[in-house]
């Protein structure tokens, strides 16, 4: 009596995996290292020291049933934007969260600066600038007349090109999970320029293969809204 063969099993079954380069920039103590924390290791500290040049941290997010996520995150010290590192940090960046500090309306002036620094030196394969999400970091604290209305932080980010925004607080932990969330998704919209590998089959990269862009200096910052590491991370 004949049987019928077993079909081999499918790729389809397979688990995929990811590994993101994202960046978190912004001003000096605006709370990067302490969002980064609490994070990847559900911790916050009063006492942060300041990062000199960039920290790394790993955290693996189960993004669906088939999908796993190993989210590389570069914190970059606050005064990097004025060096010339930055462009080395940034290579094969796949996303980025620009973090200012609501109490310090300075830090949300600078945020077009960062902007312009970040697409000016990366892009995706196609073009296309690397997603970036706006952090409007200590909402727990009182803020220095920042973020009057959510319609006005909206027509910024269109303006600027920021996919969301989002206020957030390492001491409270608000709003960090969703906003890494919504990072991923946006980088997810891209996975037809990724190569994913097997469950453990990792390389020293498996970024997309960002295009370097030269340096161009912007001549168009402007300032909006009225408005690191950083020691002073320690606010949230």
């Amino acid at each position: 009596m004949s049987t019928t063969p077993t079909a081999p099993p499918s790729n389809m079954d397979q688990k995929k995996e990811y590994l993101f380069k994202v960046l978190v920039i912004g001003e000096l103590a605006t709370g990067k290292t302490a969002l980064v924390k609490r994070y990847v290791h559900n911790f916050f500290s009063e006492h942060y020291r300041a990062t000199i040049g960039v920290d790394f941290a790993l955290k693996i997010v189960k993004y669906d049933d088939d999908t796993v996520i190993r989210l590389q995150l570069w914190d970059i010290a606050g005064q990097e934007r004025f060096g010339n590192m930055t462009r080395v940090y940034y290579k094969e960046a796949v996303g980025c969260f620009i973090v200012f500090d609501v109490t310090r309306g300075s830090t949300f002036e600078a945020v077009t600066k960062w902007k312009t620094d970040l697409d000016n030196k990366v892009q995706l394969p196609d073009g296309n600038p690397v997603p970036c999400v706006l952090l409007a970091n200590k909402c727990d604290l009182a803020r220095e007349g920042l973020v009057n209305s959510a319609q006005q932080m909206d027509e910024f980010c269109r303006a600027k090109g920021f996919a969301n925004w989002f206020e957030t607080s390492a001491k409270e932990n608000i709003n960090i999970e969703a906003a890494a969330r919504f990072l991923i998704s946006e980088v997810m919209k891209h996975t037809e320029q990724l190569q994913p590998r097997s469950p453990g089959s990792y390389a020293r990269s498996n970024t997309l293969n960002v295009q370097d862009k030269p340096d161009n200096k912007s001549k168009n910052d402007r300032k909006c809204c009225g408005g690191s590491d950083d020691s002073a991370d320690s606010k949230s």
